[in-house]
């Protein structure tokens, strides 16, 4: 059964979001309101997609903090890429750039404000993704990172990538460390199960501190649901 709701749920899904993704293109040339819009409406379509077909639900612990600030998050599924847009305000996901050149859906995500990571580039890759990020403070956008890099089996807990020592330092705000258990029931296989997805948000840690100590903070915070 669980196999048949999630086919069910890739031929929905993807149908909606080639649709979503053709609407925006016009929507990008109107300006980011119509823009972000859009990109709500298909994170909503998405959230009743995994509700609906899949069974699939969140729950939010702790209280979300919009603004200037540096989300950190556990990644373990697509889903919370997703359903983040919704929890937070018009925020600037830092993804790796290779997404960014998918045809079409890149060019949208790039004009939606998202940051694109080059993890092969050096000093000067750092620099542009200091850039776009400091731009999103600016406009008052909170900036996603999953600091781990990769998404993760539940379980496992990998320790951080350079990049959020160099986003938290240069920066100097706030970092809302948040952990979820989305892999329990979103694995990397195509079979998804039903349940609810936990999504922990945790005090905000103050800027300032040194990068082990902040590493170890967040490292931790993040991984709450792991133990």
């Amino acid at each position: 059964m669980n196999a048949v709701r999630s086919a069910l749920f890739a031929l929905v899904f993807y149908s909606g979001t080639l649709i979503a993704v053709l609407v925006a293109f016009p929507a990008a040339w109107l300006g980011q309101r119509p823009l972000t819009a859009v990109t709500h409406g298909w994170a909503r379509y998405h959230r009743w997609c995994a509700r609906l077909l899949l069974g699939i639900r969140s729950r939010i612990e702790g209280r979300p903090r919009q603004g200037p600030t540096l989300v950190a998050a556990k990644h373990q599924s697509m889903f919370e890429t997703i359903e983040m847009l919704l929890i937070l305000d018009r925020p600037a996901v830092v993804m790796k750039r290779q997404l960014t050149d998918i045809p079409g859906w890149g060019w949208v995500a790039r004009r939606y404000g998202v940051i694109p990571v080059d993890r092969e580039g050096g000093a000067a890759a750092l620099r542009r993704m200091l850039k776009a990020a400091r731009e999103a403070l600016d406009e008052g956008r909170p900036i996603i990172i999953f600091p781990e890099g990769t998404r993760v089996p539940p379980g496992e807990k990998p320790p951080l990538q350079p990049g959020f020592a160099g986003l938290y330092k240069s920066l100097g705000v706030p970092v809302v460390p948040v952990a979820l258990d989305s892999g329990r029931l979103w694995p990397r296989s195509f079979v998804k199960r039903p349940g609810i997805v936990t999504i922990r948000v945790g005090e905000p840690i103050p800027p300032g501190l040194k990068r082990p100590e902040v590493e170890a903070e967040v490292h931790r915070a993040i991984n709450l649901l792991e133990d």
